[in-house]
């Protein structure tokens, strides 16, 4: 398997970079779509559009961007002479993309709840949310080209 991954190494991070940027372009829409989907009437034909917009994107795009940058990102975890066990920025990384992952999680979370018209967060409350991929993201891509630690 060593000699597989280290041969495969470069095809292996293209496939992972193409993966985060695919998730990360869903992490940073969806928030903006619920913005405008918690001003709308439930019921209404924009709530309809909303919610097929949101469940396409998730479903689609979202949820099989973040699978493939987990498998990808292990296998280049795995690959020999990558990543030291000891290396700091690695484990701040992983943390911060156990954050996103997480964080992927409630926005699944609260499509539910708008696509069943409960949802009790505001505009204003997505608006703030939406920053959040981007601090994640930076500290990611610091921790992986700087590795500060």
């Amino acid at each position: 398997m060593a000699e597989f991954l280290t041969g495969a190494y470069l095809w292996v991070k293209a496939a992972h970079v193409i993966s985060v940027i695919s998730w990360m372009a869903g992490m940073f829409y969806l928030p903006r779509l619920f913005v405008y989907h918690s001003m709308v009437e439930t019921g209404s034909e924009q709530d309809r559009l909303f919610q097929a917009m949101e469940h396409k994107l998730i479903r689609i795009i979202m949820n099989p961007a973040m699978a493939a940058s987990w498998i990808f990102g292990i296998l280049l975890a795995l690959t020999p002479g990558i990543v030291s066990s000891a290396s700091g920025w690695f484990h701040v990384k992983f943390l911060a993309v156990i954050a996103m992952t997480v964080f992927h999680a409630m926005l699944s979370r609260w499509r539910r709840q708008l696509a069943a018209g409960n949802c009790r967060k505001s505009e204003k409350f997505f608006r703030r949310v939406n920053e959040i991929p981007t601090v994640l993201m930076i500290v990611i891509v610091i921790m992986v080209i700087v590795k500060p630690l």
